[in-house]
């Protein structure tokens, strides 16, 4: 099953792409809820290339890896990628409002998708308060 989660960010394109693909900007806003962070990032922003994230409860009490290849890119528009045997899209559009950034992803079969969907969605509205923040202070 194919989950769908949005948002839209009110800054250019360029701002929205280099904060998304970005590991200092990653570690920065790469968390579901404020208990969790994500320690390290790394980006080999090509197609073939090889991202991950360290994500861990900020007690220490657990931590996981998200990594995966970038299969597709198309730069301030798109980005494909593999993690596992699931696949994920990003889609960078303009809007009315700003740049709506969707992600659609494979879902797993530990979780609901409700608990899915929330998680992505909370991790893309982190994403959009970082930018958006980051875009008023610069």
């Amino acid at each position: 099953m194919r989950i769908s989660v949005e948002t839209t960010v009110a800054a250019p394109i360029d701002r929205v792409w280099r904060a998304y693909t970005t590991p200092a900007d990653i570690v920065k806003w790469n968390a579901a809820s404020d208990d969790w962070h994500t320690t390290k990032a790394t980006v080999d922003l090509r197609e073939g290339g090889l991202f991950s994230s360290r994500m861990e409860a900020k007690d220490g009490s657990m931590g996981f890896d998200f990594a995966g290849t970038y299969t597709k890119l198309v730069e301030h528009k798109r980005i494909e990628y593999a993690f596992g045997d699931r696949k994920a899209e990003v889609e960078f559009a303009p809007g009315p409002n700003g740049i709506v950034v969707r992600v659609v992803f494979d879902s797993e079969p530990t979780h609901s998708v409700e608990q899915q969907q929330g998680g992505w969605q909370a991790i893309l509205d982190s994403f959009a308060r970082y930018v958006e923040a980051k875009q008023k202070t610069s």
